[in-house]
């Protein structure tokens, strides 16, 4: 099974959505913010200067990332979600490294994302990419968030 990763187009807008929707249900659950932006990409990460990107298998979305503009030259590394079914592939771990490339190419200084203790595995895909613990500067939008992590370029 070859994984392609390519640009967000508007014909994977239901699974940005629904991978995303899929995960948090299953380990918390789904808050305002998300909503706002799982159901509104075009506007609340693009528009804003973001990107998305989708892990393809078969021409399938099976996976999907965004980097949302923070600040200038700092981008947010989120919503990134696996179809269960092709976790444990190597998909999050090659979303990530086109995020990172993706970022250093829009010469940003740094890359950061937020998530959970809980999520070891993901911890550990994060870790491989090169992010490191950091503390929280600010209080992040999400109940479910308790780690922060940043890459400095």
């Amino acid at each position: 099974m070859e994984i392609k990763i390519v640009d967000f187009e508007q014909k994977y807008t239901h699974a940005f959505s629904s991978l995303n929707k899929a995960w948090i249900t299953k380990y918390f659950e789904i808050e305002p913010k998300d909503l706002e932006v799982l159901d509104n990409p075009q506007k609340y990460i693009l528009e804003k200067g973001g990107h998305i990107l989708v892990a393809l298998a078969d021409d399938k979305p099976v996976g999907v990332c965004c980097l949302l503009l923070a600040q200038a030259h700092v981008f947010e590394l989120g919503k990134m979600a696996v179809d269960e079914n092709h976790q444990s592939k190597g998909i999050g771990y090659k979303l990530g490294q086109a995020a990172i490339k993706l970022a250093k190419d829009l010469a940003a200084k740094s890359i950061f994302l937020e998530t959970n203790t809980s999520l070891k595995p993901a911890i550990n895909v994060y870790e491989k990419l090169g992010f490191k613990g950091v503390a929280f500067s600010e209080v992040s939008p999400y109940k479910r968030a308790d780690y922060k992590m940043e890459i400095l370029f």
